[in-house]
């Protein structure tokens, strides 16, 4: 009989790895990030957890080259002192596909030199929205600059998506669309890196999967018409799909963002924690039942994203949902 790790394998084919600024219940922030002393960063406000981890990123530049033995513990709990220092309460977390040794080194680049580095950044102000916020597109340009700077990371390889007036703007389509199109792209060999900081919310579950009742979301610029996309979703679209082989690192700075791919394998940085741990809310049987779903689903994938999204929840009424996002979020 098939064990766990090799059940999950089965289902999930590449190694996926989730930075998170926060638990499910947990809100995130923005911040004056010029507190976080980052190298010419642009703009004065970015969420917390994206500052929190390029600070120690920087600090610690041959992460980069593979030559630094920086762990996954180091890297998480020296996030949590910088947050912390800045009066932050929130809890980074590592979420993962796999099961890893966190006291090994940190890696965020596949071992394959001659792989293709992709990568989706996503920043949403909600710009003239109730709940706009101030710092997404500083830590998308942030990010950006880092991947490209350090990593190698090319633009033409580089879908960018922000409500700025010079990107695409990310919709519900938009965002859909460019996760898709990492899937299709890539190959065994490859780095991706998914980033997105907006706001997150959590709305209620479907298809009994969650234990708190509550499923995870992302909410693009266009969710009082399209709605907001689950941790369903993201795993059906996204983290399910993605060939083995390639190596997916996301950071999701936004609220309630703890479980939003829903993977199996988790390290909370509040230093009680020391090692990788299962999931309790992982629901395997859910898992499988995501996998038949995308099957049935991937004939429509090259249609309309936001209807095939529509297909596997209920749109969102916009009746009360404004006031949701103006409070997920610590607004300084």
């Amino acid at each position: 009989m098939p064990s766990f790790a090799e059940k999950v394998a089965s289902q999930i084919p590449s190694e996926v790895r989730m930075i998170s600024g926060c638990h499910d219940a947990q809100t995130s922030a923005d911040a004056n990030i010029t507190s976080f002393q980052l190298p010419n960063p642009a703009g004065r406000a970015g969420g917390a957890c994206t500052a929190a981890l390029l600070q120690v990123l920087y600090k610690n530049p041959s992460i980069a080259s593979g030559n630094d033995n920086t762990s996954w513990v180091e890297v998480l709990r020296q996030m949590r002192d910088n947050l912390d220092q800045k009066g932050y309460e929130q809890v980074p977390q590592l979420s993962s596909s796999r099961i890893i040794d966190v006291n090994e080194r940190m890696t965020i680049v596949n071992e394959n030199p001659s792989g293709i580095k992709r990568a989706v950044l996503i920043g949403i102000n909600y710009v003239g929205q109730q709940g706009e916020l101030s710092g997404c597109h500083n830590d998308v340009r942030n990010i950006s600059k880092y991947l490209q700077q350090v990593h190698g990371f090319r633009s033409q390889n580089m879908i960018t998506l922000m409500d700025d007036g010079m990107h695409d703007n990310p919709t519900y389509d938009n965002i859909m669309k460019a996760f898709k199109w990492v899937v299709n792209e890539s190959r065994a060999g490859d780095t991706v890196w998914i980033h997105y900081s907006g706001h997150g919310g959590r709305i209620q579950d479907q298809d009994g999967d969650e234990d708190d009742g509550y499923d995870e979301t992302l909410i693009p610029l266009d969710f009082q018409r399209n709605g907001q996309i689950r941790d369903d979703d993201l795993l059906r679209y996204l983290v399910k799909p993605m060939r083995e082989g390639v190596l997916m690192t996301c950071l999701m700075d936004c609220c309630h963002s703890g479980t939003v791919l829903d993977l199996p394998y988790r390290f909370i940085a509040d230093g009680d924690h020391y090692q990788m741990e299962r999931n309790s809310d992982f629901d395997m049987d859910h898992l499988i039942a995501v996998a038949k779903m995308a099957a049935v689903m991937a004939a429509s994938m090259g249609s309309d994203m936001g209807s095939m999204g529509r297909m596997a929840q209920s749109v969102i009424q916009s009746t009360g949902l404004a006031e949701e996002i103006d409070e997920c979020c610590v607004i300084l």
